[in-house]
Protein backbone atom coordinates (compact mmCIF):
# COMPACT_ATOMS: atom_id res chain seq x y z
CA UNK A 1 0.00 0.00 0.00
CA UNK A 2 0.99 3.09 -1.00
CA UNK A 3 1.19 6.22 1.37
CA UNK A 4 1.21 9.72 0.57
CA UNK A 5 3.92 11.50 2.40
CA UNK A 6 1.69 14.62 4.33
CA UNK A 7 4.17 17.49 4.31
CA UNK A 8 7.54 18.11 4.34
CA UNK A 9 9.39 18.74 6.99
CA UNK A 10 10.95 22.01 6.47
CA UNK A 11 8.23 23.56 4.36
CA UNK A 12 6.67 26.64 6.10
CA UNK A 13 3.18 27.52 5.57
CA UNK A 14 2.55 30.75 3.89
CA UNK A 15 0.49 32.56 6.12
CA UNK A 16 3.08 32.20 8.57
CA UNK A 17 5.95 33.21 6.24
CA UNK A 18 3.80 36.15 5.60
CA UNK A 19 3.55 36.69 9.40
CA UNK A 20 6.77 36.32 10.06
CA UNK A 21 8.45 38.58 7.14
CA UNK A 22 6.18 41.51 8.52
CA UNK A 23 6.76 40.89 12.16
CA UNK A 24 10.97 41.65 10.68
CA UNK A 25 10.19 44.89 9.00
CA UNK A 26 8.28 46.21 11.91
CA UNK A 27 10.69 45.31 14.67
CA UNK A 28 13.77 46.92 11.77
CA UNK A 29 11.33 50.05 11.65
CA UNK A 30 10.93 50.34 15.14
CA UNK A 31 14.58 49.45 15.96
CA UNK A 32 15.74 52.59 13.46
CA UNK A 33 15.91 55.80 15.67
CA UNK A 34 16.09 59.57 14.75
CA UNK A 35 18.81 61.16 13.66
CA UNK A 36 20.67 63.68 16.11
CA UNK A 37 23.49 65.61 17.06
CA UNK A 38 26.00 63.84 18.78
CA UNK A 39 26.15 64.90 22.50
CA UNK A 40 29.40 67.34 21.69
CA UNK A 41 27.76 69.17 19.02
CA UNK A 42 26.26 72.92 20.47
CA UNK A 43 23.55 74.20 18.90
CA UNK A 44 23.81 77.32 17.10
CA UNK A 45 22.11 79.45 19.71
CA UNK A 46 22.32 79.04 23.84
CA UNK A 47 19.36 78.40 25.31
CA UNK A 48 17.25 81.04 26.66
CA UNK A 49 17.33 81.35 30.29
CA UNK A 50 14.44 82.60 32.89
CA UNK A 51 15.61 85.33 34.80
CA UNK A 52 14.53 88.66 36.94
CA UNK A 53 14.64 92.06 35.27
CA UNK A 54 14.89 96.03 36.29
CA UNK A 55 15.64 98.81 35.06
CA UNK A 56 17.86 102.13 35.32
CA UNK A 57 16.76 105.74 34.08
CA UNK A 58 17.58 109.48 33.61
CA UNK A 59 19.85 109.26 36.67
CA UNK A 60 22.65 107.75 34.60
CA UNK A 61 22.15 109.32 31.48
CA UNK A 62 25.15 110.85 29.84
CA UNK A 63 27.43 108.31 32.10
CA UNK A 64 30.20 106.25 29.95
CA UNK A 65 28.88 102.54 30.18
CA UNK A 66 31.40 99.76 30.27
CA UNK A 67 31.35 99.69 26.32
CA UNK A 68 32.32 103.34 26.26
CA UNK A 69 29.39 104.91 24.97
CA UNK A 70 27.18 107.36 27.10
CA UNK A 71 24.30 106.44 28.06
CA UNK A 72 20.84 107.18 26.54
CA UNK A 73 17.89 106.57 28.75
CA UNK A 74 15.97 106.04 25.87
CA UNK A 75 17.91 104.07 23.63
CA UNK A 76 17.12 99.80 23.77
CA UNK A 77 20.24 98.74 25.69
CA UNK A 78 20.90 96.86 28.77
CA UNK A 79 23.67 95.55 30.86
CA UNK A 80 24.34 92.41 31.90
CA UNK A 81 26.76 90.56 34.24
CA UNK A 82 29.13 88.16 31.71
CA UNK A 83 27.40 88.32 28.32
CA UNK A 84 30.04 90.08 26.00
CA UNK A 85 29.21 94.02 24.90
CA UNK A 86 27.62 94.44 21.48
CA UNK A 87 25.39 91.25 21.75
CA UNK A 88 21.70 91.29 20.69
CA UNK A 89 19.94 89.72 23.14
CA UNK A 90 15.49 89.15 23.29
CA UNK A 91 13.91 89.91 26.28
CA UNK A 92 10.79 88.98 26.86
CA UNK A 93 8.46 89.95 29.48
CA UNK A 94 6.51 86.42 31.25
CA UNK A 95 3.80 88.74 32.48
CA UNK A 96 2.27 90.30 29.55
CA UNK A 97 4.53 88.32 27.22
CA UNK A 98 5.71 91.66 25.38
CA UNK A 99 9.54 91.20 23.83
CA UNK A 100 12.30 94.08 22.81
CA UNK A 101 15.57 93.58 21.21
CA UNK A 102 18.33 94.73 23.52
CA UNK A 103 21.92 95.50 22.74
CA UNK A 104 24.15 94.69 25.70
CA UNK A 105 26.57 98.13 26.32
CA UNK A 106 26.78 97.86 30.17
CA UNK A 107 27.97 95.46 33.54
CA UNK A 108 25.78 95.17 35.77
CA UNK A 109 23.07 94.47 37.79
CA UNK A 110 24.89 94.39 41.03
CA UNK A 111 22.09 93.60 43.27
CA UNK A 112 21.13 90.02 44.24
CA UNK A 113 18.52 87.77 42.18
CA UNK A 114 18.46 90.38 38.99
CA UNK A 115 19.63 88.82 35.45
CA UNK A 116 19.82 92.07 33.44
CA UNK A 117 19.15 96.05 34.14
CA UNK A 118 17.38 97.85 30.98
CA UNK A 119 17.25 101.07 29.79
CA UNK A 120 14.28 102.76 30.26
CA UNK A 121 13.53 102.89 26.49
CA UNK A 122 13.32 98.89 26.81
CA UNK A 123 11.01 98.83 30.11
CA UNK A 124 9.00 100.97 28.53
CA UNK A 125 8.76 98.86 25.46
CA UNK A 126 8.56 95.85 27.76
CA UNK A 127 5.62 97.24 29.66
CA UNK A 128 6.96 96.95 33.19
CA UNK A 129 7.70 100.74 34.15
CA UNK A 130 4.96 100.39 37.15
CA UNK A 131 6.33 97.08 38.41
CA UNK A 132 10.04 97.84 38.37
CA UNK A 133 10.99 94.57 38.70
CA UNK A 134 9.63 91.64 36.60
CA UNK A 135 10.25 87.67 35.40
CA UNK A 136 11.95 87.62 32.13
CA UNK A 137 13.44 85.52 29.32
CA UNK A 138 16.51 86.36 28.30
CA UNK A 139 17.36 84.79 24.27
CA UNK A 140 20.94 85.68 23.30
CA UNK A 141 20.73 86.00 19.33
Amino acid sequence: MLTVPKRAGGAIPRPVLFALAASVSVAACLWISPVRASPGVEDDYPQPKLGRASYYGYGFAGRRTASGDRFHPDELTAAHRFLPLGTKVRVTNLVNGRSVLVTINDRGPYVRGRNIDLSLGAARELGMLSCGVTQVLISEL
